[in-house]
């Protein structure tokens, strides 16, 4: 490492940035300055298209106006104001907004600041629920292998990535994972699967190993995307849902990477037909633009919250950040523009074509799957003498060198680009992919 080397991993050594390879980011780092439209800016001044949409956020692209100006103009009318014992009137414009997009009777929104701290909150609210209608011994909990659903300790403890559970001992007690509903033989579909509901099954079997009476909520991703981009088989969804309501359990949609556009509709629930009982979101609500999440919640459950508890505050919980001004004026614009601007329309209409670039480069020899469903889809790489993620790194880095930003999970490299991308723009994601692989090999 040469004196340069050294001082600018000196200058970053104060930032310890969240899953990232520290110590080898800061002796190559990729540093973006700016933002626009479906561009990055890197700090040597090169165009690099967020194929990414920034981490699953940027639906509209970045910078989009109306999404600044309202950001703008309410850090000059209020800045802050609290959510406990007090309210501030864009944050119930944005709830009733919300409902209005929501599947079935989704009717109650409660903001939260990430998707983590909104799957912990929709983990509280079902639990919360059966205590208060006398089923307090529903306390176990059901999530998936391969899910993710954020970085709190219920996220992690109902999620099912080895990595994020590892290294922090005992999680919350009383969880269980279904199987993860995808084989070889569905490698290369387009779209949903045909064959695999069966999968779904695993659930009965969790059932009649630990009694429906004790099981208070399953939580799924609709589509798993950080463990890769799998898509659920047909059926699949369809057969938890029948499940669950059989034996009284809630069921939790994480959203957090599906709602607000990325498969067409304002909710994968919608897109699958399978009205859920809570559904989690985050990072597109309000395109990324400041920290937001949040929770809807059928008005049954809210229902029984506000007529079982007898006085004084419903649930004990909430965030200091809860319905930040900031962030409920940006939701607000970006829930407009999504729907004056017709963005779901334009992702049902151009995903086909999509699909066609994205599985045309599943001819190389490197790759091993291709997997996609609206705006998401992902690689899976072969690898170098039996290391994860050995050559998907290096398809990443390259991509990056080329003018492309990707997402890179073990093996797999997601492509996810912003809801506005047009075909040119597919076509050139294409091109740079099919260059960066032909030229890693």
């Amino acid at each position: 490492m040469d004196g340069t080397d050294k001082r600018i991993n000196d200058d970053m050594a104060a930032y310890w940035m969240p899953f990232t390879p520290n110590k080898d980011f800061k002796t190559n780092p990729r540093m973006l300055e700016s933002a626009d439209g479906i561009y990055y800016t890197t700090t040597d001044g090169r165009q690099v298209i967020d194929g990414s949409s920034g981490l699953w956020c940027c639906a509209l692209g970045h910078n989009h106006p109306k999404v600044v100006e309202a950001i703008r103009k309410q850090a000059g009318e209020l800045d802050y104001a609290t959510a406990f014992q007090f309210g501030h009137p864009k944050a119930f414009e944005l709830a009733n907004m919300l409902k209005d997009t929501m599947p079935g009777d989704l009717d109650h929104i409660f903001f939260t600041n990430s998707g983590s701290e909104s799957v912990d909150t929709a983990l509280k609210i079902a639990l919360g629920y059966h205590r208060l209608r006398g089923e307090g011994q529903r306390t176990r909990l059901i999530g998936r292998l391969h899910g993710y659903h954020g970085v709190g300790f219920g996220g992690i403890s109902v999620g099912g990535m080895v990595n994020n559970r590892k290294f922090f001992g005992a999680q919350l007690p009383g969880v269980d994972h279904l199987a993860f509903p995808y084989s070889a033989d569905m490698r290369y579909s387009k779209g949903q699967p045909e064959d695999g509901a069966a999968y779904a099954d695993s659930l009965e079997e969790i059932i009649s190993l630990h009694d429906a009476s004790t099981i208070a909520a399953v939580i799924v991703e609709p589509v798993a995307g950080s463990a890769g981009v799998f898509v659920p088989p047909k059926g699949y969804l369809e057969r938890l849902r029948e499940i669950t309501q059989k034996h009284g359990i809630l069921l939790i949609f994480d959203e957090v990477i599906t709602a607000f556009g990325r498969l067409g509709y304002a909710t994968a629930a919608e897109r699958f037909g399978v009205v859920p009982d809570l559904i989690t979101t985050a990072k597109a609500l309000n395109n990324g633009s400041v920290p937001m999440g949040a929770v809807a919640v059928r008005k049954g459950i809210y229902d029984t919250y506000m007529d079982e508890t007898k006085g004084g505050i419903e649930l004990f919980h909430g965030y200091t950040y809860s319905a930040h001004p900031l962030a409920v004026a940006a939701a607000i614009a970006s829930q407009k523009a999504y729907r004056e601007e017709g963005v779901y329309e334009h992702v049902r209409a151009t995903e086909g074509y999509f699909e066609a670039v994205v599985h045309s480069l599943g001819e190389a020899e490197s790759i091993t799957d291709v997997r996609n469903l609206g705006f998401m889809s992902a690689l899976t790489f072969a690898q170098i003498d039996g290391k994860v993620g050995s050559r998907s790194g290096k398809i990443f880095q390259r991509a990056f060198e080329n003018g492309l930003k990707v997402r890179m999970s073990g093996d797999h490299i997601a492509i996810a680009p912003p809801l506005v991308t047009s075909k040119s723009d597919i076509d050139n994601i294409g091109e740079i992919m099919r260059k960066t692989i032909s030229e890693v090999g």
